[in-house]
């Protein structure tokens, strides 16, 4: 019975449409998301986030809409769109509550709807369920039922793609989590664990991010202590890698939205619990912080190779939230390019994978085509996608006037034992 189950995914973003994918391969999906352009372009077979997923698209038969009646059909609908901060750092769950509504009016009577998306400890019950109660005039554990599911990998995330990974699944009770794990199951190669409840599922999420962001805002810290101590921070990290007990993080900059996001969701509840989260928000302090810390190293580098300071040009390279993935944007790379400008210099900014469009309609930034590059003093490798990391110094060198400048490798991929006699190499 569990395999003629209809199941609808709710959202079709960089989170959404893997999931839809996937469970495409083993069920009858409807793949639904209110932006029209959106649901057009998926129907043309047109894959706007990855080009890594084109290929599964096509060996799937998803009923790609915009009409929110066709979620009546399912009998498992999953709601994986985003969650987000405003600019004041407050959850914001505009998104996730109107789907709820959408789902709430469309859905039928024995339902399961299973949320993917971040939140913080509670929401679902607190927030998600009472708009699904209202707007469908069913009764939750009754009539319809509930469960969460962590948001998973993304495919340019991680070569663990959604079906390699281990799946936490939470239901209200434990005949619904048993239900979810048994569809999940299906699609997830290594298997699931069920996880207590639904707030400890949604928790274990947020834990994850938090750790990442602690590690990362460790290895910035050290690594700006090594710049004013003039010592290679990656050569320190050769060095005491060969430790058993050290974990090895580097130095990076951390501007992408789950990872930003949730060390917040952590914290509305941790205040609201009349406890302040030092160490988390510490921690995002300081990651905040990166982009315009490297501008200024990078500014005072170039001065003092005796560059002008003025009108001087550098070369960015990457603008996207990680390597290879074209949909999100770095916002630390983001205030980086802005404090360049800042200090007066002549930015130009190339990324393969970034949709020039929507880099200038919310940045304000014209991306220049890689062909279309002037010789720059100083160039930046930012995002080292993989094109960048395979062409190695014979493209960077070509990026530099005369061939020779500063180059400034954020993620450290360039080998410095092959780098040209007449470039000089910075690495964080």
């Amino acid at each position: 019975m569990i395999d003629k189950l209809k199941i609808a995914v709710v959202g079709l973003g960089d989170a959404g449409l893997p999931v839809a994918i996937e469970f495409g391969k083993k069920y009858s999906v409807i793949g639904f998301d209110s932006e029209t352009d959106r649901i057009e372009a998926l129907n043309e077979g047109f894959d706007y986030i990855s080009e890594m997923m084109i290929e599964d698209l096509k060996k799937v038969e998803i009923d790609f809409s915009d009409d929110p009646i066709k979620l009546n059909d399912a009998g498992f609908i999953i709601i994986a769109v985003p969650t987000i901060v405003n600019s004041s750092n407050y959850p914001d769950f505009a998104q996730v509550l109107e789907a709820s509504k959408t789902v709430g009016k469309h859905m039928r009577k024995g339902v399961v709807v299973v949320y993917e998306s971040t939140f913080y400890p509670g929401l679902t019950e607190e927030k998600c369920i009472p708009v699904l109660e209202k707007y469908s005039g069913l009764e939750a554990g009754e009539e319809f039922f509930v469960g969460y599911s962590q948001e998973q990998i993304k495919p340019y995330e991680n070569k663990e793609v959604f079906s390699k990974a281990k799946r936490v699944v939470a239901g209200q009770s434990k005949e619904v989590s048993d239900f979810i794990a048994e569809v999940y199951g299906k699609v997830a190669e290594a298997g699931v664990y069920k996880a207590k409840s639904i707030r400890i599922a949604e928790t274990a999420k947020i834990f994850e991010s938090v750790q990442r962001d602690v590690n990362f805002a460790l290895m910035n810290e050290l690594a700006l202590i090594c710049h004013k101590l003039e010592i290679d921070t990656q050569d320190v990290l050769e060095t005491v890698s060969i430790k058993k007990k050290f974990q090895k993080f580097a130095p990076s900059l951390i501007g992408g939205s789950s990872i930003s996001n949730d060390p917040y969701f952590l914290a509305y509840k941790g205040i609201a619990a009349d406890h302040y989260p030092v160490l988390t928000m510490d921690a995002r302090r300081i990651n905040e912080q990166m982009g315009t810390a490297l501008a200024q190293i990078i500014v005072k580098k170039i001065v003092e190779q005796s560059y002008s300071n003025e009108k001087s040009r550098v070369t960015v390279l990457g603008f996207t939230d990680k390597e290879d993935e074209p949909n999100a944007y770095n916002i630390q790379v983001v205030d980086m390019i802005r404090e360049l400008q800042e200090f007066g210099l002549d930015v130009q900014v190339a990324d393969p994978l970034a949709h020039p469009e929507k880099a200038e309609s919310l940045f304000g930034f014209e991306l220049t085509p890689h062909s279309d590059l002037l010789p720059a003093s100083a160039v930046i490798l930012a995002v080292p996608h993989m094109n960048y990391k395979k062409a190695g110094w014979q493209k960077i060198e070509q990026l530099l006037i005369n061939k020779e400048g500063i180059v400034f490798d954020i993620h450290c991929v360039l080998d410095k034992k092959e780098k040209p006699a007449n470039i000089e190499l910075w690495r964080l």
